[in-house]
């Protein structure tokens, strides 16, 4: 192995770690504000897989609620476990390894539930979810909300919001995206959009929908795709 393999594999392996000792449940309801819409788009029966599935919140309401049969892929151990523990069925496994080792088609929905801005390579995560999956569910913490915009412009300094809950020094996240961007980048890779919808934090601490204006007042983001 070279040198410049040696220092990748370290860093990788190094970014792999930082991941395990985020503090996730910073992020419980920013990560839950969009199941209803996923779960809606999901037809009962689908083979289901859940990239980056945490602990199967959301594969374990899939599973009694469509019925489907569930897969789920997650760095954390302890999640894992959890997730086991619940009756359901989840691997370890780094998503920044690829998916290699599943086969074309052999899913009908995966699900990259706020996962694209902690990815090295979100695009090729995307392509390859589509080649395993027939359609890819993706959301993201919207960052040109208004909150985001308004902590930027008056008081210069980077956000923390309900969807970006953390400071600049322990953020899990190194992407930043917004919904133009994801947009212009369905538009760049020949993606068809099957469906978006968006929420944002109410005055009572819920996440409530937003139907108007999304790029500003959407905290978070969905997107289904397909080929």
């Amino acid at each position: 192995m070279s040198g410049i393999q040696a220092l990748a594999t370290e860093v990788k392996s190094t970014r792999a770690e930082s991941l395990r000792h985020v503090d996730w449940t910073l992020t419980h309801l920013r990560d839950r504000a969009l199941d209803d819409q996923i779960v809606s788009s999901v037809n009962v029966g689908d083979r289901v897989l859940d990239l980056g599935c945490g602990q199967g919140d959301l594969l374990d309401r899939l599973k009694w609620e469509r019925k489907v049969h569930e897969q789920g892929i997650e760095i954390d151990g302890k999640a894992v476990t959890g997730a086991i523990a619940r009756g359901l069925s989840v691997v370890h496994g780094d998503l920044e390894e690829g998916l290699g080792d599943l086969g074309d088609g052999s899913c009908d929905v995966v699900i990259l539930n706020q996962v694209i801005t902690v990815i090295r390579d979100p695009v090729t995560l995307i392509e390859e979810s589509l080649r395993v999956g027939r359609r890819v569910i993706v959301t993201f913490p919207n960052f040109a909300v208004w909150r985001t915009r308004f902590q930027l412009l008056l008081r210069g300094r980077l956000p923390v919001t309900p969807s970006l809950p953390y400071q600049w020094h322990d953020t899990p996240n190194i992407r930043l995206v917004t919904v133009k961007d994801f947009r212009n980048l369905c538009r760049r890779l020949g993606l068809s959009v099957l469906k978006e919808s968006y929420s944002s934090p109410g005055a009572d601490g819920r996440f409530h929908p937003v139907r108007v204006w999304p790029n500003l007042r959407a905290s978070s983001a969905m997107f289904c795709l397909s080929r």
